[in-house]
Order: structure tokens, then C-alpha cells, then sequence
């Protein structure tokens, strides 16, 4: 069967972030009415899985099971080359509890200077997964590589993006225009993939 969703849809964003609904909303063109798991009060699972595809499809199935429709969810985060992947899959916990992103590049550099590595290759990837209740589902992954720089630069964007420098770019993920970081950003490449699936 081929997935698609029809325009005008409702999809639940397996989110408790309301600020992500937007967001979504607009990477999709605008098709989908986006209702989030929080707005629905559905709980949380936890994220057992070992890769950002199996937790975004993990997420993706708990959501669409329980609220009986389709259920989009992304799983995402930063891979250091010298720290063999990490933090990976534990980007977010690598903030800790509070979500502090300047701590968790600080424990980047801090690790790589314990290693005594001057290797800074790194890369971005984006999992998104739709899942329909009980039924199919469909997995994207979009990557983008690039160098980490210490200390960070830029006070835009989220999370790791002052560390990291796309290749071929000469400004970090913190330093660029929204609309710029969205033209080449690992979640940009992963929702090209994904409407191509779901649209065409």
C-alpha cells in the first residue's frame, strides 16, 4: 500500500514540546493539522531503542497506537567521529535534566581533550518516522557533516549549533540565518525525503 496522507489530515507530533507544532506544521507546507501527544495528554515512552531511527519509530508507534491516528515523530542529535558516535542517541541527556546545551558542548570539548584527539569531524542526523495506528509505518533519515569549533559561535538555533560547522560553510549552525541552517540542515534534508514519500 502506498502511505500517504491526505491534505487537511490530522497527525499527532509525538511531542510534549508545544513550540515544536509550528515548526512541523510549516516543514510540511501547511497540509496537516499538527495536534501534539502533550495536547492530547498522552504519556511519554521511554526511548529504549539504540538508534535515532528505532526511538523515532519507537515514539511513533506509542503515539498513533493510543490516540488512533497517524503519529509523526523525529529523533535527532550530534555523532562525534572521535568519541565514537556519541553523545549520539544521548544528545539530549548529555544537557542533563535541565536541558543545558552550553554544559553539553562543554563536555564535548572536555572529552576530546581527554582523549587527546584533535580529530573534529561530526555530523547532524534527523530520523523522522510516521506511523499509522496499528499498521504500517514509514522511516527517513536525513545526515549533514561537518566540524566541531570550540569555543562555539553564534547564539541562534538550539542545542549543539554553535559548535558545529557544516562542511563547505565558514559559519556554525548558531551564526546563520534561520532560513539558511534550513536549506541544508539534517532535519531539512530528512522532511525533503519524508514529503516525497508522503506527497508525491
Amino acid at each position: 500500500m502506498a502511505l500517504k496522507l491526505e491534505p487537511g489530515a490530522k497527525l499527532v507530533l509525538a511531542t510534549h514540546n508545544p513550540g515544536k507544532a509550528p515548526e512541523i506544521a510549516a516543514l510540511l507546507d501547511g497540509r496537516f493539522e499538527i495536534i501534539t501527544a502533550g495536547q492530547l495528554g498522552l504519556p511519554e515512552p521511554d526511548e529504549t531503542e539504540s538508534t535515532f531511527v528505532g526511538n523515532a519509530l519507537l515514539k511513533a508507534r506509542h503515539a498513533a497506537d493510543r490516540s488512533g491516528l497517524p503519529a509523526l515523530a523525529d529523533d535527532s542529535g550530534l555523532s562525534v567521529k572521535a568519541l565514537d558516535g556519541a553523545p549520539g542517541i544521548f544528545s539530549a541527556r548529555w544537557a542533563g535534566p535541565s536541558k543545558d546545551f552550553v554544559t553539553a558542548m562543554q563536555n564535548v570539548e572536555t572529552r576530546l581533550e581527554e582523549m587527546g584527539s584533535d580529530d573534529r569531524a561530526a555530523w547532524f542526523t534527523s530520523a523522522l518516522a510516521v506511523a499509522w495506528p496499528n499498521g504500517p509505518a514509514l522511516v527517513v533519515e536525513g545526515r549533514v557533516d561537518g566540524t566541531l569549533v570550540f569555543p562555539g559561535r553564534g547564539t541562534r538555533g538550539f542545542g549543539y549549533d554553535p559548535i558545529f560547522m557544516p562542511e563547505g560553510e565558514t559559519m556554525t549552525f548558531g551564526e546563520m540565518e534561520p532560513a539558511a541552517k534550513d536549506a541544508i540542515s539534517h532535519r531539512a534534508r530528512a522532511f525533503a525525503k519524508l514529503k516525497a514519500a508522503l506527497f508525491d
